[in-house]
């Protein structure tokens, strides 16, 4: 998966700091509990119908824990998944898969559920030109994992940071005077700083749209909250100048209606902020 963001290092060090907060000094339960030479077999236990995510990252996490512990998988990202079904075995030392438990459970079921929901408005949506964006309305320090399961369920991550796109909301709009200002501002900051980033531009109303339509200058016009017959207006006085996406309290009622006016993109912050974690556990056997 060619994803700028899945480097070695991100995926290593969000480990690192992950095992970091949950080990501490010491696993002390099972340092306690179990001896340094037992050897355990356990199960992934699915307990929910959907798609899972996570299974690569579970396989590094594993792996880092322990490169001696072998895993066998049932599943890979993206696979359809049913309650009851095992998504992989993982054998070795006892203590080693103790450790990995809690982490590898918590990105596999939060991954999973983002992976599901997203799958589920993209069905929604099917048939349509519309893609589906996911946001930066993320948990802070898993916005690797929850974008990497966006993509999983079928979902297009927008920009993953400020640093990697433009995008000019209703607040830079207003604290720079205008929309007017906002655009040739930042033109101007690019150039300066030779710096070679798209500029997606928000609109509130048709009115702003008249105002970005006479600068110019953008890649993408955000149109915010507006109504399905004021998007198709929007769409049409923009002609194909601008990519299109539709953002703002977008619903599993509202998705498909949107969709059919013809907008390019569709952004819905629930994916990552409002899904259902999959229920999984890991069970020795």
């Amino acid at each position: 998966m060619n994803l700028p963001y899945l480097t070695t290092k991100n995926i290593n060090a969000f480990i690192k700091n992950a095992l970091a907060e949950d080990i501490g000094n010491g696993d002390h339960s099972s340092l306690g509990s179990i001896t340094e030479d037992a050897r355990s077999k356990a199960h992934l236990i699915i307990k929910d119908d959907g798609i899972i995510a996570g299974v690569e990252l579970a396989e590094k996490i594993f792996n880092h824990v322990d490169s001696n512990l072998n895993i066998e998988f049932n599943k890979k990202d993206g696979d359809p998944i049913e309650n009851g079904e095992i998504g992989f075995s993982v054998e070795g030392s006892s203590r080693s898969i103790l450790s990995s438990e809690r982490l590898v459970l918590n990105c596999l079921q939060r991954m999973s559920g983002i992976a599901t929901y997203t799958h589920h408005m993209n069905q929604l949506i099917k048939g349509t030109k519309a893609r589906l964006l996911d946001t930066r309305k993320t948990t802070p320090l898993f916005r690797m994992a929850e974008k990497w399961a966006v993509v999983i369920g079928g979902g297009v991550n927008h920009r993953f940071g400020l640093y990697d796109m433009v995008m000019l909301k209703d607040n830079h709009i207003d604290f720079a005077g205008g929309v007017k200002n906002a655009i040739n501002q930042t033109v101007d900051y690019l150039e300066k700083n030779d710096l070679k980033l798209n500029i997606e531009v928000e609109v509130r109303s048709l009115k702003e749209l008249d105002e970005v339509l006479a600068v110019g200058k953008v890649h993408r016009v955000m149109l915010d909250n507006m109504l399905p017959s004021d998007i198709r207006q929007a769409i049409k006085m923009i002609g194909g100048r601008f990519e299109t996406e539709a953002s703002g309290g977008i619903t599993e009622k509202t998705i498909a209606e949107i969709a059919e006016t013809g907008v390019d993109f569709i952004s819905v912050g629930a994916l990552t902020h409002s899904y259902k974690s999959l229920d999984m556990s890991l069970k020795a056997i």
